[in-house]
């Protein structure tokens, strides 16, 4: 008895269909989808980029790009459910911004989805659109779009922003540029009812990473001479690891777009797919070529642009364009990158750790042109909310190539400035960039925590700032040869001297 009693009482509190837990305008199956590609999208940052940050820099950054990663990943989240997911998507309060509030409360997090971009039809009169699950999925999923942009931009600037610096910049770049491009583009702004495609971030995060972390470069400064002449991964086979989670995490980057698990979902997942492999085979044949042997890091880069340069049109073009996009990505970021950048001055001087400008503004920018050319009429009629938009290769002229090329503009200019006004602020109170007897350290001192128990790789080691922590007699200095000192400090793993 008391078994049946308990069976009827799980039947009606989890599977009833007239609970309020179970709406009647709930779709599971969206609701199941969109929340695993939320989850894809998350495992792209956590551990995705964490790991491939704290892989591919030099050993003694390892910890402090892993932490940048990590902390920026945390620190959206709460001001996305503040104040940021209703700046990007919520009611209009100008052409390129939405109104603050809060996404915290039961109330609103448990009522059906609202796309905000749709109820602002303007003169087509379009009614609003609501998926088939709660607001609070919607949120969780444009959250982690938020999240990675950080992230990517952070890629920029590795290797010597003081972490103090970048705690503060953090929240300012996601409200003040980010939620921007996001209304602008995907949440009723201007360029979205204009006509502006970006089908799942080229531009909102590709780009403006890009564009930002460029910027960012220039103003924190650069690396040490040392760390930009000779700045090898620490490790190789973790950074693969962490570029496959990109990879595969890309399926709810692209996937999760539609809002649904639709005949679009399907079409840029494969597409996605097949860009990526394009492209990384693309930028390896070009190294074999040039450079007489294939890279491994280079691999991983071509991976990156073909995955940026097919996501402004994943669900939007053919599977046989999304091959010509991914040789495009596999070969013109590889010419900014190894031709042009060593003959523009510009490129020299701002020291990209990472080269984000080449593989996500460059990228992004690309993909952003081809798509108005290769989307198709009938995918479009599927997305956009400007009716019989379709590619110049379908007939519609150059004009959406000319609307394309104007919303990249904005983004371009947008971050630029705000970037700057940001560290310009930040820099007043903070320091952008870590002193250079702390980045002849790294990790050490920026956390006072090495990523591994092995030291050498051509760092400096702090043996004062040891000598101390051990309780050396009033701070006082130990002398003798580095060896002797490192000796009376005990055990630390492997010292290598190089």
């Amino acid at each position: 008895m008391a078994v049946a009693a308990a069976a009827a009482a799980a039947a009606v509190g989890a599977y009833a269909a007239d609970l309020p837990a179970v709406p009647e305008w709930l779709n599971k199956g969206d609701n199941a989808w969109q929340l695993t590609a939320a989850t894809f999208v998350g495992i792209q940052s956590m551990p995705g980029l964490v790991v491939l940050y704290g892989s591919i820099v030099k050993k003694k950054w390892a910890v402090n790009s892993a932490f940048m990663a990590l902390y920026a990943y945390a620190s959206s989240l709460l001001v996305w459910v503040l104040v940021g997911f209703r700046m990007a998507f919520g009611e209009r309060l100008l052409p390129f911004w939405g109104k603050a509030g809060v996404a915290l409360s039961q109330g609103y997090l448990t009522g059906r989805a609202r796309l905000s971009a749709t109820a602002h039809g303007g003169d087509n009169g379009t009614p609003a659109a609501e998926p088939f699950y709660p607001e609070a999925t919607l949120v969780l999923f444009q959250f982690e779009f938020a999240a990675i942009t950080l992230i990517l931009l952070a890629g920029s600037v590795l290797g010597r922003m003081n972490i103090k610096a970048w705690m503060a910049f953090t929240p300012l770049w996601l409200l003040l540029s980010y939620t921007v491009g996001a209304f602008s583009l995907w949440g009723g702004g201007f360029l979205y009812h204009w006509g502006v495609i970006d089908y799942s971030g080229g531009y909102v995060i590709h780009l403006s990473s890009g564009i930002a972390g460029f910027t960012a470069a220039y103003w924190v400064g650069p690396r040490l001479k040392s760390d930009r002449e000779r700045f090898s991964p620490n490790n190789i086979l973790l950074m693969i690891a962490g570029g496959g989670l990109l990879w595969m995490g890309w399926a709810g980057f692209n996937g999760g777009a539609p809002y649904a698990a639709n005949i679009t979902a399907s079409i840029a997942v494969l597409n996605t797919n097949v860009s990526a492999a394009t492209s990384l085979l693309t930028w390896t044949c070009l190294d074999v070529i040039f450079f007489g042997k294939p890279s491994v890091i280079g691999a991983v880069q071509g991976m990156m642009t073909g995955l940026v340069c097919i996501t402004p049109g994943a669900g939007l073009v053919q599977t046989w364009a999304a091959v010509i996009m991914g040789m495009c990505a596999g070969s013109v970021p590889w010419f900014t990158m190894m031709i042009l950048h060593k003959k523009s001055t510009l490129l020299m001087k701002v020291d990209d750790t990472l080269a984000v400008f080449h593989t996500h503004a460059v990228a992004g920018l690309l993909g952003g042109v081809l798509t108005g050319l290769l989307a198709t009429p009938e995918l479009m009629d599927m997305e956009s909310p400007v009716p019989g938009t379709k590619g110049t290769f379908y007939g519609g002229g150059v004009g959406q190539v000319g609307k394309q090329l104007a919303g990249a503009a904005f983004v371009i200019a947008w971050n630029l400035v705000v970037t700057t006004l940001i560290l310009l602020g930040i820099g007043l109170f903070i320091p952008l960039r870590m002193p250079d007897d702390q980045l002849m350290i790294g990790d050490d001192a920026a956390h006072g925590e090495e990523a591994y128990a092995l030291w050498g790789d051509g760092e400096k080691f702090d043996a004062t700032r040891h000598d101390v922590s051990r309780g050396g007699a009033g701070g006082e200095r130990e002398m003798g040869t580095a060896e002797q000192r490192l000796a009376g400090m005990g055990a630390r793993g492997v010292t290598i001297q190089l």
